[in-house]
């Protein structure tokens, strides 16, 4: 069988969690730094348990006014403590409700940031412990498998990409696909052709913040289960 996870940004106060945890297959819950909070990051994981969902931490820096997109220097010793204060805050939380965290996934600026940068991406792992770690290829992928991490290669079908297989900057034009039927198809073209050289993409992330979220993530399970792929969270 072919199986692909299916995940979303939760836990950010701009969508319906509850609706969306029963389409998605794993979770990237924000951790309190660019949105979230313990009551939310509760909550999700009660239902996710409920649901069977996979959990994972969604780290970010510190910048909730800017929602963790703007670009900072944090120094990487600072960077590891945050890092590791959100993960260790979402684990207990977690495991208070009934499950675990079992992925770490950057969020915003630190994602990009990451993919180029040794020094944040060596910080981000330091911070993370042993946890999979789910994103594009870039640095952060490269330093998680030469340590022995797990690494899972996910695409985006709500995103448009550039010729080089990176996302197109969100201040251009096309980079956000809007419609349901537009959002699955490319959703099937990436599992058919994934971009940066990547051989297999393990997840596909449909944004949670996006207008439509629960429509688009909808439309791609059913496009994908009409393929005939199985949806298991990872």
């Amino acid at each position: 069988m072919r199986y692909v996870d299916l995940n979303a940004d939760l836990g950010e106060e701009v969508t319906d969690d509850v609706v969306l945890l029963g389409v998605v297959t794993s979770a990237n819950l924000a951790c309190g730094y660019h949105a979230g909070s313990p009551a939310i990051m509760r909550a999700v994981c009660e239902e996710a348990a409920r649901r069977g969902v996979s959990v994972g931490a969604q780290v970010s820096y510190a910048d909730r006014e800017h929602f963790g997109r703007r670009p900072l220097d944090v120094a990487a010793d600072l960077l590891r403590e945050q890092v590791a204060d959100q993960v260790g805050t979402l684990a207990e939380i977690a495991s208070a409700a009934g499950t675990t965290v079992r992925y770490l996934k950057p969020h915003g600026a630190l994602y990009h940031r990451t993919m180029d940068d040794p020094e944040q991406a060596q910080a981000v792992l330091e911070g993370s412990g042993d946890l999979p770690v789910l994103g594009m290829p870039g640095v952060l992928l490269d330093l998680a498998a030469g340590r022995g991490r797990t690494v899972r290669h996910e695409g985006f079908p709500d995103r448009g990409y550039a010729a080089d297989g990176r996302l197109v900057d969100r201040s251009e034009p096309g980079a956000l696909l809007e419609g349901p039927e537009e959002v699955a198809a490319q959703a099937l073209r990436l599992l058919r052709e994934p971009p940066g050289g990547v051989v297999e993409l393990a997840s596909l992330c449909v944004h949670g913040d996006s207008p439509g979220a629960v429509e688009h993530a909808r439309a791609v399970r059913a496009a994908l289960e009409d393929a005939g792929w199985t949806l298991r969270g990872l």
